[in-house]
């Protein structure tokens, strides 16, 4: 038994020695073993793959019709201009009438506090933007309007006025391969979804086959601020009803040979795409029921994720509507659930979701009755403590047992060293004795343990955390302790921990049981503050429910 808790100590310490090792090499910009892959600079990817103005060269939905050749002056003539509601301020370009910059106004940029988030970007250091356009499925057919070609805006207003719901935005296409279009965005007061509404015309002499793509461009690095000692996913994501939710990493779009299919979906009749990042996220949605085609490609040094709808036979003369919707902001997992089916999994709880869902739903509602997000993390500590308050009961008496045959158990290694085989006799005699399971205090605490990671993922995805106040001098949940006093207070409590438990036998086990605490909270001097408030509430419960039963068992 004591070889079997000698072995998990040291597979928890070497695991974090090396979790350590793989963050200091993320923050170095070395490659990693669990992290995002290394970005390439946005700067060299743009001279990579750009045309004049910085639009992309090349677009993974229309490389197989040849459409990637951009005439400079069309790049030229392009014009931007901005359009702002009381939560967005978006800009937007002529050419391909793109969104190319979308700022969250109501949430502060993590390293810049007075400055709003910027989601969609088109510069130096960021390429993340929104675009459509239509392919010709036709043999042989002409190019149509799509996202490289120059459109004109329509005058109207460009901020939404007081007392308004809404505002229309519209574009409008010449005539491309005997096709007109009108592209449509209508912006909402207090919403982050954006209308998109496709209206193309066939102004030519001959049927068109226009198949609509809805894209999502981004550059591969990862949001400006992310801490280097935990990992969140950037990327794009694919959901459909048959495979779910599936996430795609920008190392495996690296790895693809453009020969093979994806292992994500590819045709479905329902589902949407999106690009996941750290609290906010954008996606295209359309309703169900019409078969649609997801395509995953790297342009450049850029990433795209497209969602491909054929529309059927365009006859001369006719028009056709499409209706999409835009969501570009905060991962609200309530608002998200009712937009599209799935679309709140974005918002990443790992593998432990089925656990993170409900303990959110908790939480929300603690917050409902205390309104603040920290005294709400504070309630459900205690409330996981009083579900599991007899569980860790049997553990901490089991620790209690070990602690005061402990003195017995030093001595007697210590007359026995020379006979390890006699000395492991020995042991389990006192412990057969005692009534003690040398395992009895891990076992109800590894049993617990997926309820309490599954809450650490629930605080650090939940975007509600951002900017939330606590107490005091702690203004913000989702950053670091400014003044780490909360850091210090889990290092000490996690240190008092180890003084209540019976020392282990083994010198070299009882140091590791000084030394794992300090790795440990080394790291959580970088973690949010909401995150470290959560494990010092653990520590302290833990610490007052196993106190109390060593002192009725008589245990100093």
């Amino acid at each position: 038994m004591t070889d079997m808790r000698r072995t998990l100590l040291w597979v928890v310490f070497t695991m974090s020695l090396v979790l350590l090792w793989d963050a200091w090499n993320k923050h170095n910009g070395e490659p990693t073993l669990f992290g995002a892959p290394i970005a390439v600079p946005a700067v060299a990817a743009s001279a990579a793959g750009s045309a004049p103005g910085g639009v992309p060269a090349a677009a993974g939905i229309a490389t197989a019709q040849g459409a990637n050749a951009v005439p400079p002056t069309a790049a030229a003539a392009s014009e931007k201009f901005v359009v702002s509601t009381d939560v967005v301020k978006a800009t937007l370009d002529t050419l391909g009438g793109s969104v190319t910059r979308l700022e969250l106004s109501t949430f502060k940029d993590a390293e810049n506090p007075d400055q709003p988030v910027v989601l969609f970007d088109q510069s130096a250091a960021r390429r993340y933007m929104a675009q459509t356009g239509f392919i010709n499925a036709a043999p042989g057919g002409a190019l149509l309007p799509r996202h490289l070609s120059v459109y004109t805006a329509v005058p109207g207003e460009r901020s939404l006025a007081a007392g308004a719901s809404e505002l229309k935005v519209r574009f409008e296409s010449p005539e491309i391969g005997g096709a007109k279009l009108v592209k449509t965005y209508t912006f909402k007061r207090g919403e982050y979804t954006i209308g998109v509404q496709h209206e193309l015309t066939n102004v030519g002499s001959t049927p068109l086959q226009p198949q609509l793509y809805l894209q999502l461009l981004r550059d591969g690095s990862a949001p400006s601020g992310e801490s280097s000692f935990y990992f969140t996913f950037t990327g794009p994501a694919v959901y459909t009803d048959a495979k779910k939710f599936e996430k795609v990493e920008f190392k495996d779009i690296d790895k693809r040979d453009p020969k093979d299919p994806p292992k994500h979906a590819t045709q479905a009749n329902d589902g949407w795409v999106a690009i996941v990042q750290h609290y906010f996220t954008s996606a295209w949605l359309v309703p169900a029921g019409a078969p649609r085609e997801f395509v995953t490609s790297k342009v450049g040094g850029d990433y795209t994720v497209a969602m491909v709808q054929p529309l059927g036979e365009l006859a001369p003369g006719a028009t056709l509507k499409h209706e999409s919707t835009l969501y570009a902001g905060p991962q609200d997992e309530k608002k998200l659930a009712t937009l599209a089916p799935g679309l709140d999994l974005v918002k990443d709880y790992g593998v432990l979701t089925i656990l993170s869902k409900p303990l959110f739903w908790l939480l929300d509602h603690l917050h409902g009755l205390l309104g603040n997000w920290g005294w709400a993390i504070i309630a459900l500590v205690v409330l996981l403590k009083i579900a599991f308050y007899w569980l860790n009961a049997a553990a901490y008496k089991s620790q209690a047992k070990m602690k005061a045959v402990n003195p017995r158990i030093m001595e007697m290694r210590e007359r026995l060293k020379d006979k390890p085989q006699e000395m492991q006799q020995e042991m389990m005699r006192i412990y057969r004795e005692e009534k003690i399971n040398p395992l009895g205090g891990c076992l109800p605490i590894v049993a617990q343990m997926p309820f309490f990671i599954a809450l650490y993922w629930v605080l650090l995805a939940s975007v509600e955390m951002r900017g939330a106040p606590w107490l005091g001098w702690i203004t913000d949940l989702a950053a670091k302790d400014p003044y780490f006093i909360l850091p210090v207070l889990m290092t000490l409590s996690s240190l008092f921990q180890v003084w209540l438990n019976p020392t282990p036998p083994d010198p070299v086990q009882a140091k590791m049981m000084w030394f794992m605490p300090l790795i440990f909270s080394f790291m959580f001097f970088f973690f949010p503050a909401g995150l470290v408030l959560y494990w010092l509430v653990n520590n302290i419960l833990s610490i007052a429910q196993q106190w109390v039963i060593n002192r009725r068992l008589g245990v100093n």
